[in-house]
């Protein structure tokens, strides 16, 4: 059966959830532990968080109609391994998820012009800026206009203007990219992108109601 999410159109900027970390981050835990799997694993994906939490040996799942156990019966009380567990939004945990999106296109920016609706940024000094899938119908939350700085080939480069729909801009200046080019949202900090923490920090939302609006809305794969 075909979900809302396999409709996802291909234009859409790339959530890849990692396997391996989601693995270690539910690792380690009483078997008494259930996993959270509700929100359809917090977009993570329902289907991943229990064949991973079953393999870590925990109790079972809390989704949309409850808990259940992988074996006997649901306890009066339990604990629950949390969704920023799972996508390695807290410390000691591993990063679980990157967000990517694609260039469309490059075009030159003179000192003067603006960018975007109601022309929130204007170019000091010539610059070169990209057009990019990825916008707030896919999680790229608006208030990150402007503020956060995503990874262009390695470089930390500002988003600006206003976060459209389905795109936003970003000033790649005199980085190398091209049409087709990826353009990091979020993922391990170690690598020099942007973490939860940062988003948690600029939008004032919490991983519960970032994590949703991403994982639902973007084009999802579980990778290694």
């Amino acid at each position: 059966m075909t979900s809302a999410h396999d409709l996802i159109g291909r234009t859409h900027p790339i959530l890849r959830v990692s396997r391996s970390a989601v693995a270690a981050n539910l690792s380690g835990h009483p078997r008494e532990v259930y996993a959270d799997a509700r929100h359809d694993g917090w977009g993570l994906g329902a289907e991943l968080i229990t064949a991973v939490a079953r393999e870590q040996s925990l109790a079972g799942i809390v989704d949309d109609a409850g808990p259940s156990a992988f074996a006997g019966e649901v306890p009066p009380t339990f604990a629950v391994v949390t969704a920023a567990v799972a996508a390695g939004a807290l410390p000691q945990t591993r990063p679980a998820v990157t967000l990517s999106g694609d260039v469309l296109g490059v075009k030159v920016l003179r000192a003067g012009e603006s960018v975007s609706y109601g022309y929130t940024f204007t170019a000091s000094e010539d610059t070169r800026v990209a057009l990019v899938t990825g916008g707030y119908a896919q999680g790229i939350v608006r208030s990150l206009g402007n503020r956060l700085a995503v990874t262009v080939n390695g470089d930390r480069r500002p988003i600006v203007g206003r976060v459209a729909m389905d795109v936003c801009v970003v000033d790649v200046g005199a980085s190398d990219v091209a049409p087709g080019g990826e353009v990091v949202f979020l993922g391990d900090p170690d690598r020099g992108e942007p973490a939860w923490a940062e988003w948690i920090s600029l939008t004032g939302l919490g991983l519960e109601e970032l994590l949703p609006a991403i994982g639902n809305r973007a084009r999802r794969e579980v990778v290694a």
